[in-house]
């Protein structure tokens, strides 16, 4: 283990035990969590340490555990399903809402000013999408990473037990997808319509000039989306209209 974590200076962390109940998991090595939240913009930090490390650990081990328990639960999918199905359970918005619904951005030490701006625009996006926007809403992804990185403490923690980190994380991470409420993104979700009916579409990128993404087909506008923080969301909302007007016009 890293020497640097054992001997870290890092203050704790005003409310480390609640942090631990909402986890379920007591850490042995409490410098592992600290750890875990701290930012890189955290300033008050003599060891220098951030929660990046555990954090890309985390993100290999998270796909590691989903795929062995997909493997093992669901013989009958090939090898595509199970990627989407893994995907859909690790994907930058699934884990910005567990760190949502469990508050824990709120135990984050950072710096970063424009971080309660990007939990609130989450929030309204979670009202209007429950469950999953499938690429509707800008997740911030630090959200996300607080969820991996707590997933490579535990890992380490645990002694690098697989099965142990999976009992803590399936607890977290609830709801998980299924294959029963597994939905496709509006992108994945319009190319697939379009390729089965030999449908071809046009995008226009006027993303730059005004955050719009337009969708032609025979020249006929049938997809409009905006969104000028980020562009792949702006284009899955194209998507998504798209996709509604022809389900409207051939009755998908």
């Amino acid at each position: 283990m890293n020497d640097s974590i054992t001997e870290s200076n890092l203050p704790l962390l005003p409310s480390l035990n609640e942090v631990e109940t909402i986890i379920g998991y007591n850490f042995k090595n409490k410098e592992l969590l600290k750890e875990a939240f701290t930012h890189n913009s955290f300033k008050d930090n003599e060891s220098q340490v951030s929660y990046e490390r555990l954090e890309y650990l985390g993100d290999s081990v998270l796909n590691l555990m989903f795929a062995k328990q997909h493997y093992f639960s669901y013989p009958k999918m090939n090898s595509g399903e199970l990627t989407r199905l893994r995907a859909a359970n690790v994907d930058t918005e699934a884990l910005a809402r567990v760190a949502f619904k469990h508050g824990l951005h709120r135990f984050l030490r950072h710096e970063d000013p424009s971080l309660n701006e990007r939990v609130q625009e989450l929030m309204e996006g979670i009202k209007e999408h429950p469950l999953h926007s499938h690429g509707l809403i800008n997740s911030p992804k630090i959200l996300a990473d607080i969820v991996e990185a707590v997933v490579g403490a535990v890992y380490v923690d645990t002694g690098l037990s697989i099965d142990d980190t999976w009992e803590v994380v399936k607890n977290l991470l609830q709801p998980l997808t299924t294959p029963e409420n597994l939905s496709l993104n509006p992108m994945t979700k319009l190319n697939e319509t379009c390729q089965k009916m030999g449908i071809k579409l046009e995008y226009k990128n006027l993303w730059i000039e005004t955050g719009d993404i337009e969708i032609y087909k025979d020249n006929e506008l049938i997809g409009k989306g905006n969104y000028k923080k980020k562009k792949t969301t702006a284009k899955n909302k194209a998507a998504a209209d798209a996709y509604e007007n022809l389900v409207k016009l051939f009755g998908i």
